[in-house]
């Protein structure tokens, strides 16, 4: 009983932060998002009556893990222990939307494994339960999430974008998504951000069918700084740019290039343009950072 599967981090053009329901990671607010083809966790889960013990990959949140796996486990009625073995092409816990890909990909693995016939939706709420994010890097290309469950929009081949990562740190970071949600509620101005995301979805959503790529871009900054701006008005305040991420955002403003940034619980840029302006971005940074180059991406599937 095992299985491999592939699944894509995820960078939020509208983001969500706080939740109305911690125990089942529901959202205050929706999100729109693009799956990152270059962003890949990939993870085998093996169950076998001889396995005295459940073992997980080593640099990896054992517990959060096998929490999920308990869950699954339940679903399918099965008590036999789980040899978990996972790996990212990409810096985790930094800031880039890991426990998204890799939720997601242990949650199609692992019920893959276990004889579960499980369809997107219902994978996406399974995904959901190990981190919320994960339920976008089910669907394919370009995701929504509203409260339970995520759906995509549009296929990656539907609006040939960039985003172009830049890695200004890929240590583990202090504060947690997980934990950064639970103050939301302390900064006096998150119920102005909620009251303004639906007219930044609709706006989005809008900027997406007309493939208006300037009136995109500008939400995805304004919903960038508010959400930040939330983060660093809560009680913990929570800073994650540092003074690099603010040096690369002068860069890209001083450019002139029609490119747009976004920033997620880290310190890490995601640099949205479209294809032919790929090059001209890369070429601002030099060999200053590493670079990693997405396209819009299909989401989790099995190997």
């Amino acid at each position: 009983m095992k299985a491999t599967a592939i699944a894509p981090a995820n960078i939020a053009f509208i983001k969500y932060w706080g939740k109305a329901d911690d125990a089942r990671r529901l959202p205050l607010n929706p999100s729109i998002s693009m799956n990152l083809s270059a962003c890949i966790t990939t993870t085998t889960v093996e169950f076998s009556p001889d396995f005295e013990k459940d073992t997980v990959s080593e640099g990896f949140d054992e517990k959060r893990i096998l929490t999920h796996i308990d869950r699954i486990r339940r679903i399918a009625k099965i008590n036999m222990c789980s040899k978990i073995t996972t790996k990212n092409s990409f810096p985790a816990s930094a800031g880039i939307a890991s426990s998204a890909s890799g939720f997601a990909a242990l949650t199609v693995a692992a019920a893959a494994a276990l004889g579960l016939k499980l369809g997107e939706l219902e994978l996406s709420v399974l995904a959901r339960l190990g981190s919320g994010s994960a339920c976008r890097s089910i669907p394919d290309g370009f995701v929504k999430w509203e409260d339970s469950y995520a759906y995509s929009l549009y296929p990656p081949s539907y609006w040939d974008l960039r985003d172009i990562l830049l890695i200004i740190e890929n240590n583990v970071k202090d504060v947690s998504s997980s934990a950064g949600h639970e103050g939301a509620y302390t900064s006096p101005f998150f119920t102005k951000r909620l009251q303004e995301v639906p007219k930044r979805i609709s706006r989005l959503e809008a900027a997406l069918a007309k493939k208006d790529f300037q009136k995109l871009g500008e939400v995805i900054e304004e919903d960038c700084l508010d959400v930040h701006h939330v983060m660093q008005t809560q009680s913990p305040p929570l800073f994650y740019w540092n003074e690099k991420t603010r040096q690369v955002i002068r860069a890209i403003k001083k450019s002139g290039l029609p490119v747009y940034f976004t920033i997620d619980a880290g310190p890490n840029v995601h640099l949205i343009c479209e294809a032919k302006d790929e090059k001209q971005v890369i070429d601002i940074f030099g060999n200053t950072y590493q670079i990693i180059v997405n396209k819009p991406s299909r989401g989790a599937r099995l190997c």
